[in-house]
């Protein structure tokens, strides 16, 4: 099964989900990377009255395990309802990957 499927399996599980994007990016990173590079764009209204460290933290406790191996890197976009509806449905594009020390 797909870490991406998994990481939504899991997520759909324990939050409220409004909207979901999970967008493989390894192919941006630098060096060889599969299936570990990822954006996350979460909508819930779980989020309501929540920092955003501590939304991070929501989900950080969710993915605890896949984080550790084999997700190296992710990118989250957590908002409620309301405040996606306010950015029109709109994430910045994730940057290419530097290599590091290499920049």
């Amino acid at each position: 099964m797909s870490i991406a499927i998994v990481v939504e399996e899991k997520l759909r599980t324990d939050i409220s989900v409004s909207e979901l994007q999970i967008v493989n990016e390894s192919h941006m990173h630098s060096g060889p990377a599969a299936d570990s590079h990822f954006k996350l764009v979460l909508v819930s209204d779980d989020f309501a009255g929540k920092r955003l460290v501590q939304r991070h933290q929501m989900i950080y406790k969710i993915l605890a395990q896949e984080l550790q191996t084999p997700i190296h890197a992710l990118s989250m976009h957590l908002y409620t309802q309301e405040e996606w509806s306010k950015k029109n449905g709109e994430v910045m594009a994730s940057p290419a990957c530097k290599g590091g020390s290499k920049s």
